[in-house]
């Protein structure tokens, strides 16, 4: 596994897959041909399907330059190494072809093509969390000091860093009103909500607060604000959410909290390695499954859960949203993605309570609950994969709403 680093990403909004790598891409691309006369970019399969609704055209428009590019899309095309396929194209000022290059955008705002695939830099020993238990249970050690033994040695920093700019995002959304870019002319909650939380009774703020946290990230993602992936754009609400509640309502410091998003980072590397991360691979349920399945695991480890409880935990989070279709409305990370972002933190939540109350013992594996996931997403089809040709993005559309 690589380092978790590659986990947490500070970008722009609203997609990790659909606007953070095209336009990483573009950059890199820039490099290679810095003085080409025009560039043509085609985009395929899921990318130009929902590439609009993601803003993929102005992510890499910003960095080649409107005046001399033209996005081709080609949403019917699947290349066969990932759904999220792109060829850039430089000209000189004859119009002949300078360089070309096909790369993929494949979650968490990474590019990848079938070559990089195999030269990553895995600085983890093990391949899975059964792997990583056994091993820190012969050294009595925690998840997040197995982290710090395979880091470099500025990984606090960088998960400090991290922390800040999950802390920020919370309270820039919660201070931002008005309607949402796009065709579904969304109004923002988060400032509402969190207004309207602290007139419920005690036991319920803590819940309603985490609701309004959650929204906030999500709908400041959507607007295109500066978020983290935890693990991708479209899920970066869930686990902000959880720990700002948790530093704010109970108490947890700072330190505290980093520890956690290195455990929440080891459980979401696993995922990425053995699975998938990538809505238009795996459905939601590879973002919105494992940003809970890690919110879970970094509560857990905060109110004192064993190794085991912390496993439990993590592995609920993203058992429970097996078979997730990603099919967002318009192509937008709004509806339903906003939404699912809160129910996701608060199910996180209810995910460590539950592995608290047990010896962290069960049946099913987070190893085998990723196998399950990675299968399931291979079963479903592409309809319901970041497409939106299926699902909410058809049946939801309001009527006589124009796009």
């Amino acid at each position: 596994m690589e380092s978790i680093k590659d986990i947490y990403k500070i970008g722009n909004g609203p997609s990790s897959s659909h606007t953070i790598g095209p336009k990483n891409a573009a950059q890199e691309f820039l490099k290679r041909v810095p003085n080409a006369n025009n560039y043509t970019v085609t985009l395929y399969g899921s990318l130009a399907a929902t590439g609009k609704g993601h803003l993929t055209d102005k992510a890499i428009l910003s960095v080649l330059g409107e005046n001399k590019t033209e996005i081709i899309w080609q949403p019917e095309v699947f290349l066969p190494f990932h759904p999220n396929a792109m060829k850039y194209e430089a000209f000189d000022q004859e119009g002949k072809l300078i360089e070309d290059w096909i790369i993929y955008s494949v979650g968490g705002g990474k590019i990848a093509d079938e070559n990089t695939k195999f030269t990553q830099n895995h600085i983890y020993p093990h391949r899975n969390i059964t792997e990583i238990l056994n091993y820190i249970d012969e050294r009595g050690l925690t998840f997040w000091e197995y982290v710090e033994r395979h880091e470099d040695k500025d990984i606090w920093d960088y998960l400090a860093n991290i922390w800040k700019a999950m802390r920020q995002a919370v309270e820039d959304g919660l201070q931002e009103e008005g309607v949402l870019p796009g065709g579904l002319h969304l109004r923002r909650k988060a400032m509402s909500y969190y207004t309207k939380s602290k007139s419920y009774k005690t036991s319920l703020i803590g819940r309603t607060s985490v609701q309004a946290y959650a929204l906030a990230v999500a709908e400041h993602n959507a607007g295109g604000g500066m978020i983290v992936t935890a693990p991708t754009c479209g899920s970066s609400g869930v686990l902000p959410a959880v720990l700002y509640h948790l530093s704010t309502e109970h108490g947890f410091s700072d330190k505290q909290i980093i520890w956690a998003l290195a455990t929440a980072g080891i459980f979401g590397n696993s995922i990425k390695f053995n699975a998938s991360i990538s809505g238009a691979e795996v459905g939601c349920q590879g973002e919105i499954g494992s940003a809970c399945s890690m919110a879970a695991a970094a509560a857990n480890q905060l109110f004192g859960g064993t190794p085991q409880q912390i496993e439990y935990a993590a592995e609920m989070g993203l058992e429970h949203h097996l078979g997730l279709t990603c099919d967002p409305i318009y192509g937008l990370v709004q509806v339903p993605c906003i939404e699912r972002n809160a129910f996701a933190a608060l199910r996180a939540l209810d995910a460590n309570l539950y592995a608290m109350m047990s010896d962290g013992k069960h049946l099913v594996s987070f190893d085998k609950v990723v196998k399950t996931m990675k299968l399931t997403g291979k079963d479903l089809p592409s309809l319901y994969k970041e497409t939106a040709e299926g699902g909410l993005a058809i049946v939801g559309i309001p009527k006589g709403l124009k796009y």
